[in-house]
């Protein structure tokens, strides 16, 4: 019989190969399988934040608290370059494009936008740009005087308004929170690939409002809502009924998402999804953003305690005309305002093609007008689901209690 010796380092060397192998697959492994939490494994620890809503539910309010975060860079649906860009009739068709555009702007890799704008732009072709505190701000935009930190919407226009994205991405690497607010995906399969993309530390806010608060908003804001509407039916001529029927894509809608994320909830959702429901914003609203900030891992501040009671407390008590005016208004009497503007009947027609969703999200259906009206009864105190995960030595499952 033959008898082969290995040299010491030849084996030294064997077993420092198979350590460094180990090492590599648990390092590679540990990226996959990473808590949603730890942002620290995400490049730069950045943590990314998807607002995600419908028209007129509140999103462009709950953007701004956002918006004024000094930690934060965000941007107001940049998917509405998709929807105006491409030539296509239903928002199905479109998603996968829209949810490509959301990823390398969450990289902030902001020349994606170059294909969905004139080849020489400048910053304000980003849409509702000036809204953007980020992009109103050094180093997106040129230093302002020195009374002026912050440009205004005003001289944001004016001084702000440079060729190129360049400083807007240069800008957006600066930041600890990348924050988009969407109203273009009615699912939460489109994100799964994002969800399990290790350079991408994602938060969903889903935030929902009553469906008839929402019906009211958009009557009065229907011009600027048509072509949006086009794309949720997939016809390019609105019927009479068109109305009621958008509602009811966006009803259905929240229960796919519901569904997904307290039902079906893939283990690499876990950590990653709240549901915020405007009414409970709108009553108490230091202390339900200061619930939002701690799921995305922000501080509040004393200035941003002030600008919320600010803003939720204003005189205004109506819907504003123009779809994205964002005001200061009283956030209490407008969560409530649908109860003495809007017709019964139309009540009835929201009710009937939201009833489920109205149910799953905790929203009690009115009878009769004299019960819409009557302001003690209180619409939004409905016992919802609330979703909670069993900690298990095997494995991670879900489940669902009443709350």
């Amino acid at each position: 019989m033959l008898h082969f010796r290995i040299p010491a380092p030849a084996v030294l060397g064997l077993v420092l190969l198979q350590v460094s192998v180990v090492v590599l697959f648990i390092g590679f492994h540990g990226q996959i399988t990473r808590s949603p939490s730890d942002s620290a494994t995400v490049p730069g620890g950045k943590v990314h934040v998807l607002l995600l809503s419908s028209w007129r539910s509140g999103s462009s309010f709950m953007g701004q608290v956002f918006n004024n975060h000094p930690s934060v860079f965000y941007l107001m649906e940049p998917a509405w370059h998709v929807w105006g860009w491409l030539d296509s009739s239903a928002a199905q068709r479109m998603r996968m494009a829209v949810r490509d555009l959301i990823h390398r702007v969450f990289l902030c890799d902001l020349g994606v936008f170059d294909a969905y704008m004139p080849i020489s732009h400048n910053v304000s072709n980003i849409f509702m740009w000036s809204h953007s505190r980020a992009l109103c701000s050094p180093p997106a935009c040129p230093p302002l005087s020195p009374q002026h930190t912050t440009a205004q919407i005003p001289e944001c226009d004016k001084h702000c308004n440079v060729p190129g994205l360049g400083r807007a991405e240069v800008a957006c690497h600066t930041y600890s929170h990348v924050v988009l607010k969407e109203v273009r995906f009615f699912e939460l399969e489109s994100l799964f690939p994002l969800l399990q993309d290790p350079s991408l530390d994602l938060r969903i806010v889903h935030l929902v409002r009553d469906p008839r608060a929402v019906f009211r908003s958009r009557e009065e804001s229907l011009g600027s809502l048509l072509r949006d509407s086009s794309f949720v039916l997939g016809e390019k001529t609105l019927k009479s009924d068109s109305q009621q029927r958008v509602m009811q894509e966006i009803c259905r809608s929240h229960i796919r998402i519901y569904d997904t994320a307290f039902r079906k909830a893939p283990d690499f959702l876990r950590g990653r999804y709240k549901l915020v429901r405007y009414e409970d914003v709108a009553r108490n609203p230091l202390a339900e953003i200061q619930r939002i900030y701690d799921f995305v891992g922000l501080k509040m501040t004393e200035p941003l305690q002030k600008w919320i009671h600010q803003f939720t407390h204003g005189k205004s008590k109506g819907t504003p005309n123009d779809a994205f005016s964002i005001i200061e208004r009283n956030a209490s009497a407008v969560s409530q305002a649908w109860r003495v503007s809007l017709d019964f009947k139309k009540v009835q027609q929201v009710q009937q093609v939201c009833k489920s969703a109205m149910s799953l999200l905790g929203y009690r259906l009115v009878n009769t007008e004299q019960e819409q009206k009557q302001f003690d009864i209180d619409l939004t105190r409905l016992k919802m689901y609330k979703f909670s995960w069993h900690k298990s030595a095997k494995s991670n499952t879900s489940a669902i209690k009443k709350n």
